[in-house]
C-alpha cells in the first residue's frame, strides 16, 4: 500500500512477528522513471530478515523490461507486476488495475517478463478478479495460465467495487484449481476467523494481507498460531496504544532533519484510519482533528489506556471494511 505500507511499517511488522514474505510498495514504471530510493531501502536493508518480492506497476513493456532487469540486481525474491490497484489515477494510465481492461496488452507485458526474469528470481503478479465484473476473471485465467507465473495473489473483487462488497471467493476458488502455481487470497481478511475461513473456501496456498495487518498487527502471529491450532493471542486496548505508540517512533525516522511533527501527526492519521476501526466512533472522530504530538497521544491515552480487549471485527460496512462477513456464510451446495 503506496506510503503505508514502507520501510518502517515493515520493520514494526517484523516486531509483532509478520508474514512469511513481503512485497514492497510499487515502483511506478514509465519511460522516464526511475527506481525510487525509499522504496528500494525496503529492499536493501529488508527490515524484516523474510523474502522480499519487489512490485511494479505500469503499462510501457520496454519500460517494464528495464525495470524488472534493474531489480534482479538487487536482493530480491523476485518481481511482482501489480494488475489490482484500482485507484482512478492509476487506472485513467491504464495501469494496475485498468490494465484488466486489456486482456492482450496483459498477454505481452507477462510474456516480455517471464523473458526478463530468469530462474532463480521469481516472476509473480498480483490481480483482481475483473474490471468490471468477476466474469472476466476465466478469460484473465488462460492469460495467466500461458507465462509459467510463479504465483498469482488475487484480491477477491473487482476494479469497480473497490473495497466496497463481499469478495468473490469462488473466483479465486477457480483460480485455485486452473493454475499450477500458488495462488494467494486477498481482500477482508479482518481478523483470525476470516482469514481461516477464505483460506478453507478457496484451497489457496496462503493469505496476503494489507489493510487487516495495519488495523492489527498481530494478525500475522495470531493465524500462524490457529493453523497450527494454539492458542491465539488476544490484544487488549493497552497493547494496542503501545503498536500506536512504537508506529509513531519508526515512521517518524523517515523525516530528515529538522523533524516537523505537524506532517508526521498526518502521517499517522493515515494509519489510523485503519487502526481506528471498531473502536469507539468518537476516537476516529478526534483522531483527525488533532493537530499535533500532544493532542494525538491524549487522544489515544484517553479511549486506549485500559486491559479490555480490542475488538476482534471492524464496522461492517465501513468505506474501509466492508462484506466480510460473507466469508463466514457456509457454502450452499
Amino acid at each position: 500500500m503506496q506510503r503505508v505500507t514502507d520501510y518502517p511499517f515493515m520493520k514494526l511488522m517484523a516486531h509483532y512477528g509478520g508474514a512469511d514474505k513481503y512485497v514492497t510498495e510499487y515502483f511506478r514504471v514509465h519511460i522516464h522513471s526511475k527506481l525510487e530510493p525509499c522504496i528500494l531501502k525496503s529492499i536493501e536493508e529488508n527490515p524484516t530478515n523474510k523474502p522480499i518480492y519487489a512490485q511494479m506497476i505500469g503499462q510501457d513493456i520496454p519500460s517494464l523490461v528495464r525495470g524488472a532487469k534493474e531489480l534482479i540486481h538487487y536482493p530480491v525474491k523476485g518481481v511482482d507486476l501489480n494488475l489490482g490497484c484500482p485507484a482512478p489515477i492509476v487506472c485513467r494510465k491504464d495501469a494496475g488495475g485498468g490494465l484488466l481492461r486489456d486482456p492482450k496488452k496483459i498477454d505481452a507485458i507477462l510474456g516480455a517478463l517471464r523473458e526478463a526474469i530468469p530462474p532463480p528470481f521469481e516472476f509473480t503478479v498480483k490481480t483482481r478478479v475483473g474490471y468490471y465484473s468477476e466474469k472476466e476473471m476465466n478469460d484473465l485465467l488462460h492469460v495467466f495460465a500461458k507465462h509459467s507465473i510463479d504465483a498469482l495473489s488475487i484480491h477477491g473483487r473487482t476494479v469497480k467495487e473497490r473495497y466496497q462488497t463481499p469478495v468473490h471467493h469462488y473466483e479465486v476458488k477457480r483460480a485455485v484449481d486452473a493454475l499450477e502455481c500458488p495462488v494467494y487470497a486477498n481482500g477482508n481478511i479482518v481478523d483470525v476467523a476470516t482469514g481461516l475461513a477464505y483460506h478453507k473456501k478457496t484451497g489457496a496456498a496462503g493469505l496476503m494481507i494489507g489493510r487487516g495487518a495495519i488495523r492489527n498487527p498481530w494478525l500475522f502471529s495470531q493465524l500462524h498460531s490457529a493453523f497450527k491450532d494454539e492458542p491465539v493471542f488476544q490484544p487488549t486496548r493497552k497493547d494496542l496504544l503501545g503498536y500506536i505508540e512504537r508506529l509513531w517512533e519508526e515512521t517518524a525516522t523517515e523525516f530528515h532533519a529538522p523533524f516537523d511533527e505537524i506532517k508526521h501527526v498526518h502521517k499517522m492519521k493515515r494509519y489510523m484510519n485503519y487502526i481506528s476501526q471498531g473502536i469507539e466512533e468518537e476516537f476516529e472522530a478526534q483522531i483527525r482533528r488533532s493537530k499535533n504530538k500532544t493532542e494525538f497521544f491524549s487522544i489515544c491515552r484517553t479511549f486506549l489506556e485500559s486491559g479490555e480487549n480490542v475488538p476482534h471485527l471492524p464496522p461492517e460496512k465501513s468505506k474501509l471494511f466492508c462484506g466480510f462477513s460473507d466469508l463466514l456464510e457456509p457454502i450452499l451446495a
